[in-house]
């Protein structure tokens, strides 16, 4: 006990100093909100991934889906890793960082306001931000119930008081700045104790091979698996369809969170995108592919009343991972601790940031600002507001998670799915395709949420995390199709909002080539 509470004391007063060293970068909207745009590779990268993957994911997720699919659930770490990382960082880094700054955009619904010449389309989206972001932040604190519980034998909901209460105060200090930098010490916790984790696992359970050869011979539902034998070990799982569905919404789904997005307003210069782009992929190769990996051997304890609910049939998902973890040597579980928490204060601090900005600046200040006043009050007052409403979203999501409705654990399938089935598509088509229209948008933003709130409430499409890949691929066709039979922008402000892709550069000699210098 003494050795976890050192962890946990060390870990918080590096947080709060951290917290106090940067708040000296918090004392504009610009610097509070993105940092003055001036985050290098290593703390942008470490920010995107420690906001990626939270207690939701180490607990929840790699639980989940590791007791139905088997090893097989690395796919979706290595899905993280190569769509959600690679690929988000390659296809929208660059162009989201020069778009943005062109445009002076701090928030998502800022961008899709200036970029479609629409403030209620900016007031919408602000909005869609508001209602799905606030129960995925209270789900970040569901993974910590039994795992606290586990390791300290005390009520989780003081825990997670103080974890909400030490977050706040060091957003609050240093805003964006104070974020990253607790991301970077957060993601170097999370990289070490991942791989520890993992060896000690598998070395209770005899060594890889034997864990793996015990897994082989679990019985799977032949409904699903067709009788497969070894289905656990094999190549695609028990479920192939189902795993897709999972790969699709954790990995695609980072293309249209704002929090996630945010991350690429923030980057310093062309240099950072590339080293980021490296630092975020191998991140989430380790961290991602590592969580999958360890629940996937979550059916070795199947025999262990630990893992299921009262009645003592039904698997409790939520308690796999922490009973894989019960039987580690206390320093380990201290680790652990660290571990979860470092990904579930990241990923918080990450949302309430994003909530408070998104509200602030594209509802409160677009109503409230009027013409002519001076820029340093209005910025001063927007600070001020920024920091109430980021306590008040931490109020709200701590107690939201105190009492949980039952529905809970299901709402961060239905928060990816209504946040990036309602935005990822037209900010993707907004930043490469000039003919995409703003009716375009709005019946993405209808088709994102509709479809999301009528299976939460008819349940047509049983699995929440498919209806989230369905609605994010839907959207994708849905932008296109509808911009091609509705009003465009005038000629005009299109060729003035993509003019920043064409800005000359000039560098030394040095560092070119002549095109012709080697026919000679």
């Amino acid at each position: 006990m003494v050795v976890k509470i050192i962890f946990l004391i060390i870990f918080f007063a590096v947080m709060i100093g951290i917290g106090v060293m940067t708040r000296k970068k918090a004392n504009s909207v610009e610097g509070f909100v993105l940092g003055g745009r001036s985050a290098g590779p290593w703390l942008t990268a470490f920010g995107y991934g420690t906001s990626y993957f939270s207690a939701v994911v180490f607990i929840g997720y790699a639980g989940q889906f590791g007791y139905k699919y088997g090893v097989s659930s690395t796919w979706i770490g290595i899905g993280n890793a190569v769509i959600g990382s690679l690929l988000a960082w390659i296809v929208l880094g660059r162009r989201t960082r020069v778009m943005t700054k062109h445009l002076d955009s701090k928030t998502m619904p800022d961008f899709f306001g200036k970029r479609f010449d629409s403030k209620a389309l900016r007031v919408a989206a602000a909005l869609i931000s508001f209602v799905f972001l606030i129960p995925y932040t209270s789900s970040v604190y569901n993974g910590l119930s039994i795992l606290f519980n586990m390791a300290f034998n005390i009520d989780y909901k003081v825990c997670i008081i103080v974890m909400a209460a030490l977050t706040c105060v060091y957003v609050i200090l240093g805003g964006y700045m104070a974020t990253v930098a607790n991301d970077f010490i957060q993601g170097i916790v999370m990289l070490f104790g991942i791989v520890a984790i993992i060896a000690t696992v598998l070395s209770n359970n005899g060594g890889f091979m034997q864990a793996l050869t015990t897994l082989s011979q679990q019985p799977s539902d032949p409904d699903v698996s067709a009788g497969l034998q070894g289905a656990f070990v094999s190549f695609f799982g028990p479920d192939p369809l189902n795993l897709l569905g999972v790969v699709i919404l954790t990995s695609l789904g980072t293309w249209g969170l704002p929090q996630m997005v945010g991350k690429f307003y923030a980057i310093k210069d062309e240099k950072s995108i590339k080293a980021g782009t490296v630092i975020s992929t191998a991140f989430a190769t380790i961290v991602a592919g590592g969580c999958y990996f360890l629940g996937g051997f979550g059916r070795l304890y199947s025999s262990n009343p630990a893992i299921y609910k009262e009645n003592g049939v039904d698997v409790n998902f939520d308690a796999i991972v922490p009973t894989m973890l019960s039987g580690l040597p206390d320093v380990l579980i201290g680790v652990v601790i660290v571990l979860v928490l470092s990904a579930s204060m990241s990923t918080l601090s990450s949302l309430v940031l994003t909530s408070s900005s998104t509200v602030t600046l594209d509802l409160i200040a677009l109503i409230g600002n009027k013409k002519g006043e001076d820029k340093k009050k209005v910025d001063k007052r927007n600070l001020v507001t920024m920091r109430l409403l980021l306590v008040f979203f931490i109020v709200v999501s701590v107690a939201l998670s105190l009492n949980p409705p039952t529905f809970i654990a299901q709402l961060m399938g239905y928060s990816w799915g209504a946040l990036a089935g309602s935005f990822l598509a037209p900010f993707l088509w907004g930043l490469y395709w000039k003919k995409t229209t703003k009716l375009s948008v709005w019946a993405c933003f209808v088709a994102g949420v509709g479809l999301t709130v009528s299976n939460m409430i008819f349940h047509f499409v049983a699995s929440p995390i498919n209806m989230g890949a369905i609605t994010m691929l839907a959207g994708l066709v849905i932008v296109p199709l509808v911009s091609l039979i509705t009003p465009k922008l005038g000629d005009d402000k299109v060729e003035g909002i993509f003019a920043c892709y064409n800005e000359k550069v000039s560098i030394e000699k040095k560092y070119s080539l002549e095109e012709n210098e080697g026919e000679n």
